[in-house]
């Protein structure tokens, strides 16, 4: 009985242990939500009204560059930006932007290849063969708006050049500090009209030096806009995941304690019980 008392105080010891771990954790994601949260919540408004607004160039014009729209050219590889992060014990994060890129590659019959941002996501389709054509293995909350030109100029130009043909960017979506969805986005080709909040200008719109120029410009800031918003927000829902992570593992622990208690107590009532029985057994035998 008194090794298994024993035992239970070693894992009492090993809970108690992940338990302040875990708490710290938590802790220390919450710290970085709050800066996340901040950050995601001042640049969602820019972000939203600068694509917005090239949103509404494209739904008002009717010259764009066959090459930018959607149905001008066979689609036979698809790049996915996946959004994934750089470490672990963040729940179901990873896996559930994992889950919908695979889903995403079944329907379409055509070849994948990866731009992957984190390295889980790189990890997880460099062992299923998927051709990686570009790897940032920073965490996302460390990458600037300089840092997200630089991934999408190659992008771009593959796209122009017809080495890919579809651009879909695969990432988390921040509703609540408690629900975060993996949300897909076509890139580019782009599809006119396809936005029913877009407002449409009847008035004719011309441009210079010319559409063409105006749309090489255009195309490149929409991708790094559109690329660096989804950043911001997939790192603020990374540290969203990973709280709530921490603090399931810390509630879990603090019940496993208290059943580790309980169990102590009956293993400790039952060696003083046995001990009494002993010490009587002892005494009566001597009368």
């Amino acid at each position: 009985m008194a090794i298994s008392m024993q035992d239970v105080k070693r894992r009492m010891r090993s809970v108690t242990s992940m338990e302040h771990i875990t708490n710290a954790m938590k802790l220390v994601s919450a710290a970085k939500l709050r800066r996340a949260k901040a950050t995601f919540e001042k640049s969602n408004e820019q972000f939203h009204f600068i694509t917005q607004s090239i949103a509404e160039i494209f739904n008002n014009t009717t010259d764009i560059p066959e090459k930018y729209l959607e149905g001008t050219r066979e689609i036979k590889k698809t790049c996915y930006i996946i959004l994934t992060s750089s470490k672990g014990l963040c729940g179901g994060f990873n896996t559930n932007v994992i889950r919908e890129a695979e889903s995403l590659m079944s329907q379409h019959a055509d070849e994948p290849c990866v731009v992957s941002i984190g390295t889980k996501g790189r990890d997880y389709f460099a062992k299923q063969g998927v051709d990686i054509i570009a790897d940032y293995p920073d965490p996302p909350e460390s990458i600037s708006f300089l840092a997200t030109q630089k991934m999408s100029r190659p992008i771009i130009k593959m796209y122009d050049e017809g080495e890919i043909d579809e651009v879909i960017l695969v990432y988390t979506s921040y509703l609540s500090t408690l629900d975060q969805q993996v949300k897909s986005v076509r890139m580019l080709p782009f599809s006119p009209e396809a936005d029913p909040n877009v407002i449409k200008n009847d008035k004719e719109v011309e441009y210079e030096p010319s559409m063409e120029d105006v749309f090489n410009y255009l195309v490149p800031k929409y991708v790094e806009t559109l690329l660096y918003s989804a950043i911001v927000e997939s790192a603020t829902c990374e540290h969203a995941a990973r709280r709530m992570a921490m603090e399931n593992a810390t509630d879990n622990a603090h019940e496993m304690l208290g059943e580790l208690e309980l169990n102590y107590n009956r293993a400790r009532q039952t060696a003083i019980t046995n001990q009494l029985i002993e010490i009587v057994s002892g005494s009566e035998a001597q009368k």
